[in-house]
This record gives C-alpha cells, sequence and structure tokens, in this order.
C-alpha cells in the first residue's frame, strides 16, 4: 500500500542505534566480501538515516548476502530477525497482476476487455465509466480512478489509526467510496497510482474463476515455487514469528507508535494484504522473471511499460508496466520490482532483467517528516542500486 510518506526523534534513533553495538569479526570467520561490505554499510546508512530496524537479503549467482542493522523492537532492543516475516503490502499488486495474465494465457480474460463488460454497473458514477476502462488500465494504473486510501483514513493521526484500524470492508465497499470522486484523468491518457485498480482486479478474478483472488494465488503461485513462508492472512492481525516490529512516527519529534498490527482497510484486499519473507519475495521474482508463470508473449507485455510522472515519488526513469516497474540501474539496464508500504514498514523488492540478482530490503519504521522521508528514501534506492549493480 502507498501511504504518505512519513521521522525519528532523536531519543529514539539514539535508541536504535545504540541498542545494537557494531559487529565485531570473529578470527574463526573468512572476512566479509566487498559485496558484504557494500550491503552491510547500505543497511547501517538507512538505519544512521533514522530507520529503527532494516534488513537487507541479496541473491546472486555466488550465493546469499544478508545484512542487518538496528534493532527489531524498541523496547527489547532485540536484533532485527534474519529473514523474518514481512507485510509486503503493494508487492501483493505483483502477484495479483501475475494471477491475471495467467487467466489472459488461459484466453479467459482479455487485457482489452472493459471492467464494465467484466463487472457490470461496478465503475460508474461522478464521471467514472467502466465501459471506458480495460482490464489493462488497471493493471497499469492509467485508469484515472480515484484511491480510496484517503477516505479510509481521512485524518492523519494515532488516534484515527488505533480508532478504525480493526474495521474491515469488502471490496465492493470500497471501489464504491471509490466512485464517489471524479476520475483524474479519461482512462489510458495519464498515468496515476490507484489501490482501487487492484482491488478491481481481485474482484474480477473471484467473477472470472469463481474462486477468490486469495485461492487463485495461493494455488498458482504460492504452491507451485514453494513458497511456504508467503500467505494471506485476511483478518488474522499478527504476524508468524520471528518478525520485527513496525513503528510509524505520526509527527514531526512526534512518540514512535507499534503499528505492528495492520491498518484492516489498508491490508485485507488485493491490493495489499500479504505476508512473507524475504527470501520467498526473491524466489517469486527471480521465477517471475525467467518465465516459469508466464507464457514468453504475456511476461514481455507485463515487462511493457509506460512513462510515469516525475513526481511519482519513483527514481528517475521508473517506468510502469503490469504490477511490476522498471527502474534504470547507475551501471547499465534496469531492475524489475515493486515497493510495498504502510504504517510503520517498508518492503522494496527488486530483481535485475535477467533475474541473475534479486535484492529485498524491508524497513521497519518511518517517519513523520518529510525530510527525513526524502534522505532515507534516497539511502534505500542507493542501497538496491548498488546490491544489483555490485559483483558479488
Amino acid at each position: 500500500m502507498v501511504l504518505r510518506r512519513l521521522s525519528l526523534s532523536a531519543a529514539v534513533l539514539a535508541l536504535a542505534v545504540s541498542a545494537v553495538p557494531p559487529a565485531v569479526a570473529s578470527p574463526s570467520v573468512p572476512p566479509p566480501s566487498a559485496g558484504d561490505r557494500s550491503v552491510q554499510q547500505g543497511a547501517d546508512a538507512l538505519r544512521d538515516a533514522g530507520v529503527t530496524g532494516v534488513s537487507v537479503r541479496l541473491e546472486t549467482p555466488r550465493g546469499t548476502v544478508t545484512a542487518r542493522s538496528g534493532v527489531g523492537d524498541l523496547v527489547s532492543g532485540r536484533p532485527v530477525p534474519e529473514d523474518g516475516h514481512l507485510r509486503l503490502g503493494s508487492v501483493t499488486k505483483t502477484f495479483v497482476a501475475t494471477v491475471v495474465l495467467q487467466l489472459v494465457d488461459e484466453g479467459r480474460l482479455s487485457l482489452d476487455r472493459t471492467v464494465e463488460r467484466l463487472l457490470p454497473g461496478v465503475v460508474t458514477g461522478a464521471g467514472n465509466d467502466g465501459d471506458a476502462i480495460t482490464l489493462r488500465d488497471l493493471l497499469q494504473h492509467t485508469s484515472g480512478l480515484y484511491d480510496y486510501t484517503a477516505d479510509v483514513f481521512p485524518e492523519y493521526s494515532a488516534a484515527t489509526y488505533y480508532a478504525h484500524r480493526r474495521h474491515a470492508y469488502r471490496p465492493a465497499q470500497l471501489v464504491a467510496l471509490a466512485m464517489r470522486h471524479e476520475p483524474a484523468f479519461p482512462p489510458g491518457t495519464d498515468w496515476e497510482y490507484s489501490n482501487t485498480n487492484y482491488v478491481l482486479a481481485g474482484m474480477i478474478i473471484e467473477k472470472v474463476t469463481g474462486r477468490s483472488w486469495e485461492q487463485e494465488v495461493r494455488d498458482r503461485v504460492l504452491r507451485p515455487l514453494g513458497l511456504r513462508h508467503t500467505d494471506i492472512p485476511g483478518t488474522r492481525p499478527f504476524l508468524p514469528q520471528p518478525h520485527a516490529a513496525n513503528h510509524q512516527q505520526f509527527t514531526p519529534d512526534g512518540p514512535m507508535v507499534d503499528t505492528t498490527i495492520p491498518y484492516r482497510p489498508f491490508d485485507l484486499g488485493a491490493d495489499g494484504a500479504m505476508t512473507g519473507t524475504a527470501r520467498d519475495l526473491n524466489r517469486f521474482l527471480t521465477a517471475l522473471v525467467r518465465g516459469r508463470l508466464l507464457e514468453p508473449a504475456t511476461l514481455a507485455v507485463m515487462r511493457t511499460t509506460v512513462p510515469m510522472p516525475r513526481d511519482s515519488d519513483h527514481p528517475a526513469g521508473t517506468r510502469s508496466g503490469l504490477g511490476l516497474f522498471f527502474t534504470p540501474l547507475s551501471c547499465g539496464g534496469g531492475y524489475l520490482g515493486h515497493g510495498g508500504s504502510g504504517f510503520g514498514y517498508l518492503v522494496r523488492a527488486a530483481t535485475t532483467t535477467d533475474g541473475r540478482r534479486s535484492v529485498t530490503v524491508s524497513v521497519h519504521s518511518r517517519p513523520g517528516d518529510a525530510g527525513t522521508a526524502d534522505r532515507q528514501e534516497e539511502v534505500l534506492r542507493d542501497l538496491v542500486d548498488r546490491a544489483l549493480c555490485r559483483p558479488v
């Protein structure tokens, strides 16, 4: 889920940094490689930028590199678990897009089919026209549909989080909220990220298959790839152990609020409900890019991109595919992936276009001021770029 970018107070930052002593090399352990050091330096840089806890997992042809920094819990000071369970947020969209495209492979869907034909009478009102929006528009965020998330979290505060975090909406209710607003632009003429698009994609999967999008993701993606630590927990609020605690700062210099229990209006649907581990995420993206889940022509369509506005909060040059983003690398070429975020967490999953190098970075706190958020985002982008560029 994409939320407004949210910082650590000086006291909390001091706690996060001081709770974990610097790593001390053991004489019985071989010295770290340049790649190991680069990944650890990136994790430490995120910690130094104010993140309470961070974990990185990089898969390469020569092996796996992991790094952790900060703390997994501000109260106990315990370390961030290695390959702990994560909230995936909007990375869920890549799984959902994959299922939709599998249905295209099977001839059960067409990307040019309109939403009105698939879900009659659902997208209408306030200038919204389901007859003009295609399935491709939904997956690529070119529909112009309003993002419902602002309506289910109208006041940005800890009080709102506590008051409404257990409230669950049905997909049709979320779409109905979005339909009260005019579209941002005529379908297919521009790009704007909207979680409403993927709520509708989940509804379309159910309409076509007669089964929930959750069941289809499990049967078509999770089981075939052996992703045993990836799940769609529904209304179950707790992450499996081990996991780090997530912390959100709702105001600049305000307290860090434990937001490990998700905000259900954001975390129940096909736009952001899944949980998993970095190991599983890297395996999924590698399998997807290497053609294990889609026919070559359909994978090529998934990777076909459109430009995005410069103010889209993505690295320069990023373009939008169907449930995937393409971002250029400083060393040439680029990577495919998706990010996910919610209250107190952020996940970035990416793989090189050939699937040879994959990285997942998980961040377990989000700041309350834009300046700190910008600095953390810059460090995160640099970490991903260096991890996918540097030989290990």
